[in-house]
């Protein structure tokens, strides 16, 4: 079976790729490098990958790609509210107008599915905060990133159930851990740098929560996808994650204070967040079966472990950022 990834060098991307490899699957990859592709390099040497210099918004391209695809995996965007501020219009047309294009030439070609990255942004600031929220509560996006996801979600969701290529939408908790194309301009991640690295730390607004998963989870669940029988998952929406895993950011603090019990961390009252939500996990695992195999505390001793022990040559270098 042939599976296409797009932005298979980024982040989650370069997990998935190796998890997919590992599965048996013929691994086809469409990125455009922006950040380099050091993440996916020796993979070159494995005969089950090929790797397309690319962008999704070459409709050509795409096309010219797409022969002999069975699953589609769309993870390529401008990633993060950040990223999406700083260039309004190349997110736009990334993230919605290029992706719509991507179904439509999938379609064409005969695709069986597309597995969409989607994000638990979409929830936005939930009314109650004591409630968790699931597939069904109301979308509440309030950034650009989260304004495109959604609005690709509803064009996957409206299209005809006889089209060839069944979509699938997977709304990502806010993720963290350890990637061949590491990030620290993630909550978890950086914070935990910050204070391995012997930093103070400052957090503004502690009180506001969100769901947490590994990268190596949120990959595994596009094999999960991948894995179910189309009825379970045509045309559905999952949340990914797990619902032990809502914190605040005080509770991520202090889960880094009990590794890192020298650690300084001041707070500062913030009253008002744009994203505050709790969500529930409970579909993905009745249905599919999705289980996570790490929490928050694996991942900050991981990311303690590399700033300690020296993995990183400059853990600060603009390159583990995606602005």
């Amino acid at each position: 079976m042939k599976v296409l990834v797009t932005g298979g060098a980024g982040y989650i991307g370069s997990v998935l790729v190796r998890i997919l490899l590992k599965e048996g699957y013929f691994v086809r990859v469409i990125d455009n490098l922006k950040f380099g592709g050091e993440s996916i390099l020796e993979l070159l040497n494995n005969e089950n990958f090929e790797f397309i210099k690319g962008d999704v918004r070459n409709e050509k391209e795409v096309g010219k790609n797409m022969e002999g695809i069975d699953f589609i995996v769309h993870l390529a965007a401008i990633v993060g509210d950040p990223a999406c501020a700083k260039e309004p219009e190349l997110a736009r047309d990334t993230n919605l107008s290029s992706s719509m294009n991507v179904y439509k030439i999938a379609n064409e070609y005969g695709v069986k599915r597309m597995i969409f990255a989607s994000t638990c942004s979409n929830y936005g600031k939930s009314k109650d905060p004591d409630a968790y929220l699931n597939e069904d509560s109301q979308l509440s996006p309030v950034s650009l990133y989260a304004e495109t996801k959604v609005a690709f979600e509803q064009f996957l969701l409206k299209q005809p159930s006889t089209n060839i290529c069944k979509p699938t939408c997977l709304r990502f908790s806010t993720v963290y851990g350890l990637s061949p194309r590491m990030r620290f301009d993630l909550t978890v991640n950086e914070f935990t740098r910050d204070l391995a690295s012997g930093k103070e730390l400052v957090i503004f607004g502690e009180q506001f929560w969100r769901p947490y998963c590994h990268v190596q989870d949120l990959a595994r669940s596009v094999l999960t996808a991948i894995k179910a029988e189309e009825g379970k998952v045509a045309f559905n929406v999952f949340n990914v994650g797990d619902t032990n895993e809502n914190y605040t950011k005080k509770m991520l603090a202090e889960e880094m204070l009990k590794q890192l019990p020298e650690s300084v961390i001041k707070y500062v009252e913030k009253k008002e967040d744009p994203r505050d939500y709790k969500v529930d996990f409970t579909k993905i695992k009745n249905e599919l079966g999705f289980k996570i195999t790490k929490t928050v505390p694996t991942g900050i001793a991981q990311i303690n472990k590399i700033i300690k022990d020296g993995f990183l040559i400059n853990p600060y270098d603009a390159k583990y950022k995606n602005v």
